[in-house]
């Protein structure tokens, strides 16, 4: 399309718009290279003239049909000529043997009535307004009467109407070669028309600029016999893109299927183990999983009825998307690299369970998927190898098994459908419809759009090779000379893409076999191969992208998935799993392979695969006479009347309707009827309308005036060159512009004369009324300027007596408010003095009373407190001085002593390995001088003396050493209290005005001269118990215990913590606690009680030493906690004893009823317990009593939880259990029986917590 160098100011012209594509304006001014142009939308645009193209100034209203024979075939010429048409529902167009069809989003139902079918039947294309039904009858015709088969190429965007177009077609096909079918079965059109829900379900997704589209190649065959009659069809399926099933860009979507499974009723997602699709890798890669247009859940109902109609059964069905949920859970499973191998295994759980379920759905074993997933198998000779793979591998051949499971199961619903319709395989002819992909060029361009670019280079060289063909049976019809047209191709474009070697399919294939190949040496290598090709180009923001200048435009790729969705692994490990699948609908996809190609898994490329069909595809037209037809979506909005040009424009360049319309402008664009030509051009040579010429001398008579060369006259055309149209338009404005200047000069001449008198007439009635409508003027003028001094002086005098008023009265009003604000602050001032002297009397007052009072009050406590101390002092002297003295129960408690003193021993010598030294509670002459008088006492007393005085003996060293311990914690406290006052009192002295808290600890501090320093640290010591003592006494009943922990110890320990008693030095709260542990232990009898308070001390003991732990490397251990751990055993003891008491009774009736059952002692035995004779009833509460203390230990579990597994606790366990094992060796298995045996586990426990046992790696774990 060259711009004709010939454009005139005046000339009406085509310029480029960003709204609207091309504008219609008039040429103002031609300067050089540039035209200033106002277009008729009222903006005024300066273009170079290249960019600007004539319009037709005769362009009929309603267009024309075919658009060869408009005047100016350009670009902004067609879209003009496709709207008028639009606008008058005339939605098919001819450009040469090309239709045209623009959806128009309504029903026109007048165009597709039997009678239009007969009306088309036998007539040529071009007779009759463009139609479908002329294409069909054209390529039917043509069958019959050449003999060869027919292709009807049907190409647009999805929405453009291709369905429609393609129903259409083959409406009119059955109509001319079908047969009565007066039985119902449906036609076959209708059979294929059916398949198609299933189809789009499994190979359509959402790209970027549509919902629906197709992301394969269709062909159907509609076949027949040699006399013309359908014989049957078959739907061939060409270049599925595969590689969406596992790489989908954002914001793309993957296959309908996909997302209609996910859809499914609640049943079928359960059966299916399915759910949200964001849940999937292979879906959630996009960030879109539902379109508007677009409901799942219905379209997944409606594909299965279509299954229904086609014949796929309900057990097929349920294959179907048992293999579409398997591929979904196959795309969930990650590799790592495994932990005891270097090969891949799955992640983590999940990914096992994702692995399980496909197993499942495909029905084959799950160690068997993962192990063809994570492993391969090389087959050398005579030998096979096992080889782990990395987890990338690992996934490349996870993505590779999902790929061709896909494409297997989409080839089986094509035959299926096949099936259905009823091919026949020896019909004689057949006509093609292809529905295909067309042209793509997105924002961002991948492997997908540089495959489907590919298919329509391809299919554009067939349609330019066509067009040319046209062409030259137009110009051999004509009788012209064509000898010289050059013939536009795009080969070098193919050559760049496809030529091997060394084009980009070779090089990436080749990148592909190299596994170190990155997309950045595969775009370096292409910039090194193709940088002086002139249809390949580097962008200069991008090191990775690369552009092809395409027919339809220049697209850039980005090359980052390339590799990736170019891999297509052919893997027998793939194949024999799912062909040994127990499902036999998996099998069938899968048949065995050949054993040449079974031995070891093998690249295959999807670029060379997909060029492989397309060349297949192309062998198939080039055996067929083709025809076309370019459908147009005319809005992306789908509703009928809205015209988009830029949209429409897209399409035209992508269908290659402009580059066929660039081909006839290549020739003759320019063609005109002899009467057409003479009619508009006679102008130019007015003397051929004197009636000497014909139609063909007329003709050649104009161009020979007109001094053009190059054209053709043929037999009933004019033929002329690209612009040379447009010269004889100018020639002809020209000579009409001639014309027109002397028209104007004498229509203007008679113009001006009749505007000169009546301009005159009209000047002297004019300037009569002026001047006197200037005198009235001036009369009011001079009424108005003395109106307005008398206003201006009145109003002058009230603003002046208007403005001193207001002065007066506000100089007036502030002077008061002024004195009475003087007056108010004067009288607040005396009235906060006088409150003042109040309350400073009140508060010192207030003051020295309380201080009195702290005074009073601490004097008495400390009286109270000392008089107490010396009464119990005195008390405990009496206590001393009558305690009776038996040999036998002191020689008891000495013993019991030496036992305590080793097992003390024993504990310091656990705790200095520690570092923590415990205080010493025993006082060593004490308890000489108690051994000396044992000594003597024993030769002096009895034996029943000795023990009741051993057992006083023991109360009455416990005792001392509790008041030992009392002691030490008394003179500590006393110590640090005393340090407390002392620096009160120094920090208090300087100060004037003291408060009654300082007042009396400088009090306090003054009573430590002398005696009284002592007495105040025991008042306020006895204070202080008296306030934390009454806050125990309700826990020392049986509280239970609270989620298995006991309510008492943590009751304790939590009002330690509350108040900071643990951060003190010394604290006699422990004393406290200590005696009424020891009053609240004096039911012995009774187990439970006993039990409860063994685990209650055993948890304050952990507490406390978990507490006191940090503190304890630093300070001695603090004496509780040995308390504890004392009471702890001796609680422990007291039930050993109440069980050994109980259980010896019974057992002593057990032995003794076979005896005394003949005797009195049975019976005596009987009376006083009132229970049966049978001797099993003994036995029987033995196991009541064992039962009953066993469930009491369990319920003080927490003297078996997690702090008595401690290493310290498993050496003193391990001596233990050494000493028992000694003792199972020495006597004989008649006495020990199987107890070592029943210490298992106990033996087990204790290796773990041995801290020298060698099982390190068990101990680890």
């Amino acid at each position: 399309m060259v711009a004709p160098s010939n454009i005139i100011a005046g000339s009406i012209v085509w310029v480029e718009d960003p709204e609207v594509a091309w504008i219609d304006g008039e040429v103002k001014e031609i300067k050089g290279e540039k035209i200033t142009v106002k277009c008729t939308s009222g903006k005024l645009v300066v273009r170079k003239t290249s960019n600007v193209y004539p319009k037709d100034p005769e362009f009929p209203p309603s267009g024309v049909d075919d658009m060869t024979k408009l005047a100016y075939l350009h670009e902004p010429g067609v879209l003009q000529n496709l709207r008028c048409r639009f606008d008058i529902n005339e939605i098919y167009t001819y450009t040469g043997g090309i239709l045209i069809a623009i959806n128009p989003f309504q029903r026109l139902p007048h165009l597709y009535e039997n009678r239009v079918m007969e009306k088309y039947k036998g007539a040529n294309v071009g007779e009759l307004s463009p139609h479908p039904f002329a294409i069909a009858d054209s390529a039917y015709r043509q069958m019959i009467k050449e003999q060869i088969s027919q292709a009807i190429l049907v190409s647009g965007e999805s929405g453009a109407g291709k369905t429609e177009s393609t129903k259409m077609l083959m409406q009119y096909l059955a109509f001319m070669g079908g047969r009565n079918n007066n039985t119902g079965e449906r036609s076959v059109e209708q059979k294929v028309l059916e398949s198609n829900p299933v189809l789009e379900a499994f190979g359509n997704a959402k790209t970027v600029r549509n919902n629906n589209s197709s992301r394969f190649g269709k062909f159907v065959e509609i076949q027949f016999d040699g006399r013309g009659r359908i014989s049957g069809a078959a739907i061939r399926t060409y270049l599925l893109e595969r590689s969406r099933v596992c790489q989908v860009s954002d914001p793309e979507r993957n296959y309908h299927c996909f997302y209609m499974l996910c859809a499914a009723p609640p049943e079928d997602v359960e059966k299916f183990k399915v759910g949200n699709p964001r849940t999937f890798h292979y879906l959630n890669q996009s960030n879109c999983f539902e379109l508007d247009v677009l409901d799942d859940s219905k379209e997944y109902l409606e594909t299965k009825r279509a299954m229904d109609i086609v014949g796929i059964n309900q057990a097929e069905q349920e294959a179907i998307f048992r293999v579409v949920a398997a591929i979904l859970h196959l795309g969930n499973v990650e590799f790592v690299k495994g932990k005891k191998t270097d090969g891949a295994e799955p992640k983590d759980d999940k990914s096992r369970l994702h692995l399980k379920t496909a197993a499942d759905l495909f029905m084959c074993d799950e160690k068997s998927l993962e192990d063809s997933l994570c492993k391969r198998v090389i087959v050398t000779r005579g030998d096979r190898i096992t080889k782990s793979l990395d987890p990338a591998t690992a996934a490349i051949s996870r993505d590779a098994l999902a790929k061709i499971v896909y494409s297997k199961l989409f080839d089986w619903l094509v035959q299926k459908i096949n099936i259905s319709i009823g091919q026949d395989l020896e019909s004689k002819f057949l006509i093609g419809v292809l529905d295909i992909y067309g042209f793509e060029s997105f924002k961002t361009n991948s492997f997908e759009q540089f495959c489907i670019n590919l298919t329509n280079e391809k299919l554009q060289q067939h349609f330019n090779q066509h067009v040319f063909k046209m062409e030259q049976e137009e110009y051999k019809k004509e009788q012209i000379d064509w000898s010289y047209i050059e013939f536009v191709d795009n080969q070098d474009i193919l050559d760049l893409v496809e030529k091997k070697p060394g084009g980009i399919i070779a090089l990436l294939d080749e990148a592909c076999m190299f596994p170190r190949s990155t997309h950045e040496t595969f775009a370096e290598k292409l910039y090194q191969t193709f940088k002086d090709h002139k249809r390949f180009v580097k962008p200069k923001l991008s090191r990775t992208d690369f552009t092809i200048c395409h027919y339809a435009g220049d697209v850039t790729y980005q090359t980052e998935l390339f590799l990736e969705k170019n891999k297509d692994l052919v893997v027998p490990e793939h194949q024999a799993l799912l062909n040994a699948s127990k499902c036999s609908f998996v099998s069938s996809l899968f048949p065995p392979l050949p054993e040449e190609t079974s031995k070891s898994s093998k690249f295959s490329s999807i670029a060379t695969g997909f060029k492989q069909q397309l060349q297949s595809l192309l062998e198939t037209l080039n055996a067929t006479e083709p025809h076309y037809v370019r459908c147009i979506k005319p809005n992306n909005a789908l509703k009928p009347g809205i015209f988009e040009n830029n949209n429409i424009l897209q399409q035209l360049r992508c269908g290659g309707v402009m580059e066929a319309i660039r081909i006839s402008t290549a020739g003759f664009p320019s063609r005109k009827m002899f009467r057409e030509f003479i009619n508009r051009f006679s102008i130019l040579a007015p003397e051929v309308l004197n009636g000497s010429y014909n139609d063909v001398a007329a003709s050649k008579r104009i161009l020979e005036k007109s001094n053009l060369s190059g054209y053709q006259v043929g037999k009933t055309k004019v033929f002329l060159r690209a612009g040379q149209m447009a010269e004889l338009d100018a020639r002809r404005g020209a000579v009409l512009g001639v014309s027109a200047i002397v028209i104007q000069r004498k229509v203007r001449a008679y113009l001006s004369r009749r505007h000169f008198i009546l301009l005159r007439l009209s000047s002297i009635k004019l300037q009569a009324f002026c001047r006197g409508q200037a005198g009235r003027h001036q009369y009011a003028r001079m009424r108005r300027a003395a109106a307005c001094l008398n206003i201006q002086k009145h109003s002058r005098k009230f603003l002046a007596r208007k403005a001193y008023k207001n002065l007066y009265f506000s100089s007036v009003t502030i002077q008061a408010g002024i004195r009475g604000m003087i007056a108010r602050d004067k009288l607040l001032l005396r009235k906060q003095m006088r409150a003042v002297t109040v309350i400073q009397s009140q508060c010192r007052r207030f003051l020295a009373s309380h201080h009195y009072l702290r005074l009073k009050k601490a004097a008495i406590t400390t009286q109270c407190a000392w008089r107490g101390k010396l009464a119990r002092r005195e008390l405990r002297n009496i206590r001393m001085i009558r305690l009776p003295r038996k040999p036998g129960a002191l020689l008891e408690a000495n013993t019991k002593l030496e036992k305590q003193v080793e097992e003390l021993t024993w504990e310091l010598n656990e705790d200095a390995t520690s570092y923590i030294k415990e205080v010493p509670v025993i006082d060593n002459e004490f308890m000489v001088k108690l051994t000396a008088e044992n000594e003597q006492l024993k030769k002096q007393t009895s034996l029943e003396e000795r023990l009741k005085q051993a057992s006083e003996a023991e109360m009455k060293i416990i005792e001392l050493k509790t008041a030992m311990q009392r002691l030490e914690e008394k003179i500590s406290d006393m110590e640090t209290e005393d340090k407390i006052l002392r620096q009160k009192a120094l920090q208090s002295a300087p100060s004037r005005k003291m408060s009654p808290q300082s007042s009396f600890a400088s009090s306090t501090a003054q009573l430590n001269s002398g005696p009284s320093k002592r007495f105040g640290r025991e008042d306020s010591r006895m204070r202080r118990s008296k306030i934390e003592l009454p806050q125990f006494f309700g826990i020392f009943c049986h509280l239970g215990f609270s989620q298995e922990k006991p309510v008492a110890a943590f009751t304790i320990y939590k009002c330690l913590v509350h108040w900071r008693t643990l951060e003190a030095e010394r604290t006699s709260v422990f004393d406290n606690l200590i005696q009424m542990i020891g009053s609240s232990l004096e039911k012995q009898d009774d187990n439970d009680h006993m039990a409860y308070w063994l685990s209650n001390t055993s948890a304050l003991l952990f507490l406390l030493q978990s507490s006191l732990k940090s503190s304890a490397a630093a300070q001695k251990p603090p004496a509780p906690t040995s308390f504890f751990w004392m009471t702890q055993k001796k609680i422990y003891g007291i039930i050993r004893d109440n069980l050994k008491k109980d259980l010896s009774l019974l057992l002593s009736c057990c032995i003794q009823v076979p005896r005394a059952s003949k005797g009195t002692a049975f019976k005596t035995f009987e009376e006083s317990e009132k229970v049966d004779s049978s001797p099993a009833c003994h036995w029987q509460r033995i196991i009541e009593s064992l039962n009953k203390h066993l469930s009491t230990l369990k319920e003080i579990f927490f003297l078996v939880r997690r702090e008595c597994c401690t290493f310290s606790n498993g050496q003193y366990v391990k001596y233990g259990l050494a000493e028992l094992e000694l003792w199972c060796a020495q006597v004989t298995e008649e006495y020990a029986g199987s107890s070592w045996g029943e210490l298992k586990h106990t033996r087990q426990a204790v290796a773990f917590l041995d801290p020298n046992s060698t099982n390190q790696y068990v101990i680890q774990r």
